[in-house]
């Protein structure tokens, strides 16, 4: 669209004063609202998004559009964004242009840290402006007054709209636009991101009814292309074979720290953040002033440290997505990324932090761990200049998300269920749902299902007579709003043996995979699962070597979109070039002894090394795809007698060795494996009860807190494991047992990327059958040392290091010379 709307004169002259001028996009933005249109605002860092959105807000308030009419009271704008700090940050911002202009505006924030008398206030006297996240909106809405407060609402403003619509956040607030818009018809919604991939996807879960063209699309005004480079090292040591830290790096990091004003350094793990700042901090020789931020540090520490960059105090800042999104530290003249992006929209959403000037480019330096990382990092750079962005696919809304929503519902004021069908179903993530599928939602918050209607505690709500329901005792409010939410914690396991003596904690997401029977190494020692027992993974000293990898922190997902640019930049042979001598000199190798993985095809290798037989799987399906098949395919090949005696996961690779070699990949890939051994798998491991865990909490099944005391993690799981025992047994197909299914499928273990493995097998194999290791499964093989993984039954079996792993692929024998000459 490029019709424009007159900018009211006071706001004008606002930017004429600072020398600014109006961008296309705000103008549209601005014309869009007066069209009465709702709107999806795709802009790049720095170009003004957020004053775009806020732009009809300003103007509606502006003295020259309400010509002697009186301020209107009540709430008018809703400003929705994923984190509280983004909040926080934008009310620093948006008072500057408020209060500049002379605007009477009175704007708050409010979310989990927002004072309980204050909250309570602004139900009764709202300001114009809410600041808030998908949460606190939802619990807005469960109050009885919500339809007076809301009903004065004109406009929802959706910032970085990319980073949660299309997960259960995204769920939430498609939930809350849907009764916000029943409450007042004529809202407006607007969304703003960066790094939208698919503008027309994120139109329909927009709109009402997912009527896209009720939704203006409006494209930012270019900026100029960032400044992105790639560190390397030395000619010496060359681009390392394996690792993900990039500690090689440190030096010359704090050269680049010395020579900038300030440096904002991200990790990929909280893990990775503590290291790399303890690196810097033992380099930091003229004591610069270096800091750290993570998800995991106090409220109090995080605050400190956001003032601290605020003011220009910090020369470094090290920290994880934390502060992906949107707060605003002009003085950032060098964004750093330790380790690979994993996906052209998030660098792209890093490097906007540089600057954040739309005319300005922002300079960003790659720091690749090894040598996949650096064609990862490569990649992502070319991704980054020719404009391509990535994300996550919308899927359909989760029943967990819907069964809070409707108990928020009943909170507020009864209803009648006809009513809430055709308000729920007018949002995107659940234009699916039928009257069959509420009538079960309802009865599982009314009763908690079939097996458990003859427990009081889970009946909640209540049908009348008169066809509306309702609460079954006005204290179920209190309980909801106090146990409400979306984000479920993500628990440490404690790993003991029988008698109780702890060996330390790994995190559920590695200990949910594992069986009674799998074996693993841990705190030096090889140790098999004997049993999950609340939040404690009992073991015993295994009598043979490890087979499951261990834990390594939680990981960011690779992008399909990103792999399969690395594939197609190791593919491309006229792209090699550019390369570094070491890494060039990798591939050419690799072509020459074996094969190259190429779009549309499965690359496989398999070769002896130390007496056993080893394949790889060159998937490029991200780490946790990996883990899922390696999982999967061990258990195949004991069924095969073939011995399998362990794997290793990277995001582009699976290396599995045991006793017998495979001659038959495809056997061990057929489709059917996601039938038989994924369902066992699921059910014998811990997979399935912490998804459970997590559905029966967001549905509101299982309370986290009662007034005044909040559950331990342990007295949770004991409530969700004894609810889950009892529906596996007297109710399999109940509502959340389908629920858990779903993310057990979706998030814990990436089975649809299996899937596209399976796939690819199933169209065209590569089976290489090799007499010694190859140059590109050094990186997966060499991790397995580095991350005190044993590969087989005794310590003669340990794999060599990374550099004599590299010897042996890289050498070339005069026999092999001459059959190739």
């Amino acid at each position: 669209m490029h019709d424009v709307s007159a900018l009211p004169p006071e706001i004008e002259a606002w930017f004429a004063g600072r020398g600014w001028r109006v961008r296309q996009h705000q103008s549209e933005m601005l014309a869009a609202a007066d069209a009465g249109q709702h709107a999806l605002l795709v802009a790049d860092t720095g170009a003004g998004k957020t004053l775009a959105g806020f732009l009809p807000t300003l103007a509606d308030f502006a003295p020259s559009r309400l010509a002697g009419k009186k301020v209107p009271d009540g709430l008018h704008t809703l400003y929705v964004s994923p984190l509280k700090a983004l909040g926080h940050d934008v009310q620093r911002n948006l008072m500057t242009p408020v209060e500049e202009i002379g605007l009477a505006i009175r704007i708050e924030t409010r979310s989990g840290d927002t004072p309980s008398d204050r909250k309570a206030r602004q139900r009764v006297r709202p300001p114009h402006v809410l600041l808030t996240t998908p949460e606190s909106l939802s619990l807005l809405l469960s109050y009885p007054e919500a339809a007076e407060l809301f009903g004065s609402l004109k406009r929802v403003v959706i910032d970085e709209v990319h980073a949660f619509a299309t997960g259960k956040r995204g769920d939430l607030l498609a939930l809350c636009l849907t009764r916000l818009q029943a409450l007042a018809p004529d809202l407006q919604r607007a969304a703003l991101s960066a790094t939208v991939a698919d503008p027309d996807a994120y139109r329909a879960w927009l709109a009402p009814w997912g009527d896209i063209d009720s939704v203006a699309m409006v494209e930012g005004e270019p900026g100029a292309d960032p400044d992105v480079s790639i560190l390397l090292p030395g000619e010496e040591t060359g681009v390392p074979w394996s690792g993900h830290a990039a500690a090689w790096a440190v030096p010359q990091l704090y050269e680049e720290i010395q020579r900038h004003k300030t440096t904002l350094i991200f990790t990929n793990t909280r893990f990775l953040a503590e290291y790399i700042f303890q690196l810097l901090w033992d380099v930091n020789e003229a004591h610069l002033p270096i800091g750290i931020h993570h998800g995991s540090l106090a409220k109090e520490a995080r605050r400190k440290v956001e003032g601290a960059m605020a003011r220009g105090e910090l020369r470094a800042l090290v920290c994880t997505a934390s502060l992906d999104l949107g707060v605003d530290w002009g003085d950032i003249d060098l964004v750093v990324q330790m380790g690979a992006p994993k996906g052209s929209s998030r660098l792209l959403q890093r490097i906007g932090r540089a600057n954040h000037r739309l005319d300005l480019s922002s300079k960003a330096l790659l720091v690749p761990g090894n040598r996949f990382e650096f064609l990862e990092a490569m990649a992502a750079a070319d991704a980054v200049a020719a404009g391509q962005r990535d994300g996550e696919d919308f899927r359909p809304g989760g029943l967990d998300v819907l069964a809070q929503h409707v108990m928020g519902c009943a909170c507020a004021g009864p209803f009648r269920e006809e009513d809430l069908l055709a308000e729920i179903r007018s949002s995107l993530p659940y234009a699916w749902l039928d009257a069959a599928g509420l009538s079960r939602v309802l009865d599982f918050v009314a009763t908690g299902g079939y097996a458990l209607r003859a427990y009081d505690r889970f009946k909640r709500i209540v049908k009348g007579r008169d066809g509306f329901w309702r609460l079954t005792h006005p204290e179920q409010a209190a309980r909801h709003r106090l146990n409400a939410g979306i984000i479920v914690d993500n628990e440490m396991i404690e790993v003991r043996f029988r008698n109780g003596r702890a060996l330390g904690k790994v995190e559920e997401n590695f200990a949910a995979q594992l069986s009674p029977g799998d074996t693993f190494r841990f705190a030096g020692t090889d140790l098999e699962v004997e049993q999950f027992r609340d939040l404690d993974l009992i073991v015993r000293a295994s009598k043979s070597s490890a087979q499951i990898p261990s834990y390594t922190g939680l990981r960011l997902a690779l992008t399909t979109h990103l792999a399969d640019k690395v594939r197609d930049l190791i593919a491309d042979r006229s792209q090699w070039g550019r390369l570094p001598d070491d890494v060039r000199e990798w591939l050419e190798v690799q072509a020459w002894r074996s094969h190259l993985p190429v779009p549309g095809r499965l690359l496989i290798e398999s070769f002896p090394h130390r007496g056993l037989a080893y394949t790889t799987y060159y998937t490029f399906e991200g780490w946790n795809a990996n883990q899922s098949l390696g999982m999967l395919i061990t258990r195949r090949m004991e069924d095969r007698g073939l011995g399998p005696l362990g794997f290793n996961a990277t995001d582009y690779a699976l290396a599995v060795w045991g006793l017998k070699p495979v001659e038959d990949p495809a056997a061990l890939l057929s489709p059917d494996i996601l039938t038989h051994e994924f369902v066992d798998w699921v059910q014998q491991s811990h997979l399935l009860r912490r998804a459970f865990r997590e559905v029966a909490v967001i549905s509101g099944l299982v309370e986290r807190q009662h007034p005044g005391k909040k559950k331990t993690g342990k007295q949770v799981t004991f409530s969700t494991d004894l609810i889950y025992d009892v529906l596996r047994k007297y109710e399999p197909d109940h509502l959340l047992i389908e629920a858990a299914w779903a993310d057990a499928r979706a998030r814990m273990t990436d089975v649809a990327r299996v899937a596209d493995v399976l796939d690819r097998a199933a169209r065209q194999i590569d089976h290489v059958q090799l007499e010694r290791i190859s140059p590109l499964s050094v990186p997966v093989l060499s991790m397995i040392g580095r991350e005190s993984l044993p590969a087989g039954s005794a310590d003669d079996l340990l794999l060599e290091e990374a550099e004599s792993l590299a010897s042996a692929a890289m050498r070339v024998d005069r026999s092999e010379a001459d059959d190739n000459a």
